[in-house]
């Protein structure tokens, strides 16, 4: 791992979101330099600056090389300087072989697949060499990888193992909303949870995480999470590869704060605990003086790429500024592959690339800090090693048809992230409660497009459950490039607007809710998170 870090302090004080190579200006962000740091996370103060290949914005804590001022929180005031140890390393010392997480077998009878999980503590080494208590589905830190088939009815028997109530959610499933594994069906120490549904999704990457009020950044960042590959029987997905752990490989990064110790921090207060390392961990594995190694034996190689950091941003590269073809955003495949130079993913998202692979390559991982303080630099994470000598067939024309919606009779809401101290907001209301939510209610049937707008001077990931969204437009901009696919969760910048359209399908009830939330884990802890009730048109 090479991890290099560029303290340049941006000069023209706009804030800018990086996509596919372009660079997205939020409306009304023209602030002087001065101004932008007199706003912060939690009242505080910090100072923007650019870093190689990323997201160029204001109020930016933990940085390396920048300091953070004094941040008031609960009533008291922190002076803090950035971790210039924890967010620095040197050139790697080690190598150690790429960890491909287990494929969890499930049992197949009639078209029904049952699968078996524990979420349970356990020990791992986060920061090298020190022991860190850790959670995980399975096993003590993280899940395994479970394949869903489209068409087949999941039985999944999910045991709490940990001490405290828990629930499990399907991030970016189509699923009914008492199975979604929201708050309303968390369950307690030593219960077991049996959802049962008909996997409708397409061909796509999703994840599994906790969910339930206040505690799933506690939980997440401990280790409970796991990806989902969801396969389907078309011809796109026949043309691509498909051996996991061969040539169909995940990839899950996690940006954590870990003290000398090794405890975990995930709220607040413990970001604000000095002496802290932000390590990047690739499938479990933490890389700050590691360099992953992959041995691809087929040319033509698929990454799935999940971002399960509680907040800071990953954007994947290679090192050499070769181009990567992306196929797929959070909710399955593009319309046509698109080569990328960098894939930027927040907290929560997800993509899928494929290299032909003619020659080595090392793929690299810029981490930009998303909340009041986190990781920062260049990592050298992967070096695979090519050494296949299959020639693929070109990859098809095709991969999907995707109907752009026609907005101009759908449903319109405004949807506002804000603040108010140390709570976040949705619509005004701090979600850290059933009650307490703001609530949209909707209908199976319905048609909708949101303006999501961030009153906020901070960075954002807005989630949608139960259904994918397209994106209508970026702070004014119309999409383009890989943003016309299909995403459940995408960046709102500092001052920013995305506008957003759905559908409502198939599901409903008056019971039973999904959510929308930030998914900057702390975020959604602390308020920024409402229900939508979807009931009979």
């Amino acid at each position: 791992m090479t991890h290099t870090t560029d303290p340049a302090f941006e000069a023209d004080g706009t804030d800018e979101q990086v996509t596919g190579g372009r660079r997205r200006r939020a409306k009304g962000s023209e602030h002087t330099k001065a101004e932008r740091v007199t706003d912060a996370e939690h009242s505080g103060t910090a100072t923007a600056r650019r870093g190689k290949g990323v997201h160029r914005r204001k109020f930016l804590g933990g940085m390396a090389g920048v300091g953070l001022g004094a941040v008031a929180a609960g009533g008291a005031s922190f002076a803090l300087l950035t971790d210039a140890n924890g967010n620095k390393a040197g050139a790697a010392t080690n190598t150690a072989t790429l960890s491909i997480p287990d494929l969890l077998e499930g049992t197949t009878s009639d078209s029904t697949t049952t699968f078996t999980l524990e979420a349970k503590t356990g020990t791992a080494e986060v920061l090298s060499g020190v022991s860190s208590t850790t959670a995980g589905y399975n096993q003590s830190f993280l899940g395994p990888t479970m394949k869903w088939t489209q068409g087949n009815t999941n039985v999944l028997n999910i045991t709490n193992s940990l001490g405290e109530d828990t629930t499990v959610h399907f991030h970016g499933a189509h699923v009914p909303a008492k199975m979604d594994g929201g708050p309303q069906v968390a369950f307690s120490d030593g219960d077991t949870w049996s959802p049962t549904f008909t996997v409708k999704d397409d061909a796509m990457t999703l994840w599994y995480h906790p969910h339930a009020l206040g505690t799933t950044a506690k939980q997440a960042v401990h280790g409970l999470a796991g990806m989902i590959i969801v396969e389907a029987d078309d011809d796109t997905s026949s043309a691509l590869p498909s051996t996991y752990g061969t040539d169909d490989i995940p990839l899950i990064f996690q940006c954590l704060a870990v003290d000398s110790s090794g405890d975990i921090k995930y709220d607040l207060s413990g970001y604000l605990t000095s002496g802290l390392s932000y390590p990047l961990l690739v499938n479990g594995t933490n890389v700050d003086d590691t360099t992953l190694t992959f041995t691809a034996t087929k040319t033509r190689t698929r990454f799935r790429l999940l971002n399960a950091s509680p907040s800071d941003i990953i954007t994947i590269q290679r090192s050499d500024g070769g181009t990567m073809t992306q196929i797929a955003t959070d909710q399955g495949y593009l319309a046509s592959a698109a080569d990328v130079t960098e894939i930027r993913l927040v907290a929560g998202a997800r993509a899928e690339m494929v290299m032909d692979l003619s020659d080595d390559v090392t793929l690299q991982a810029v981490v930009t800090t998303g909340w009041v303080r986190g990781g920062s630099g260049t990592y050298d994470f992967l070096a695979v090693t090519a050494s296949g000598s299959d020639t693929p067939d070109d990859l098809p024309s095709s991969l999907r048809t995707i109907d752009r919606y026609d907005t101009s009779d759908f449903t319109a809401r405004t949807i506002t992230l804000g603040q108010s101290g140390t709570k976040m907001l949705i619509n005004g209301s701090a979600g850290t409660s059933m009650s307490s939510m703001a609530m949209i209610s909707t209908t199976v049937g319905s048609k909708e497009i949101w303006t999501i707008t961030n009153s906020t001077q901070l960075e954002h990931s807005f989630h949608l459950h139960d259904v994918p969204y397209q994106l209508v437009s970026i702070n004014g901009e119309d999409p383009t490039g890989v943003e016309l696919g299909w995403y459940d969760t995408y960046e709102v910048v500092g001052g920013g607007t995305i506008k957003i359209a759905m559908e409502f399908t198939d599901f409903s009830d008056d019971t039973y809710m999904y959510m929308l939330h930030c998914h900057l884990l702390q975020h959604e802890d602390e308020g920024m998170m409402a229900s939508l009730m979807v009931t009979d048109s």
